[in-house]
């Protein structure tokens, strides 16, 4: 299966939320950034949810790994997938959607507000 990678991703935020001591974070890291040049223009960010409490505060993460995607101001998705390449990689083309809905949780708007400005 493919999926479209030319998709306009100026706009677009991936970030995914782990932790240092998390083995399957640690497995997912490469993939995570290998991704990167497949969404060209995309700003793809690693946050330590331990390292980096002051950015992600009050937002509780507990399952790992979480991602975010905005696509400009707005929060697109918000929550725990699996690990898996493609899985990030649909993840990605359905949030850069025009028609993907707004993730609803004010907190989750406001942490894509932190990071925009970081």
């Amino acid at each position: 299966m493919s999926f479209p990678t030319d998709l306009p991703t100026p706009d677009l935020l991936v970030v995914c939320l782990c932790a240092q001591w998390c083995g399957t974070c640690t497995e997912y890291q490469p993939l995570f950034t290998a991704l990167q040049s497949e969404f060209a223009g995309a700003k793809f960010v690693w946050v330590d949810v331990e390292d980096q409490s002051d950015l992600v505060d009050p937002i509780e993460v507990e399952n790992f790994p979480t991602l975010l995607v905005a696509q400009g101001q707005s929060a697109r998705f918000f929550g725990t997938v699996t690990p898996h390449l493609d899985t990030l990689r649909r993840l990605i083309s359905s949030s850069a959607s025009v028609d993907a809905a707004a993730v609803k949780d004010a907190e989750v708007q406001a942490l894509v507000q932190r990071l925009r400005a970081g």
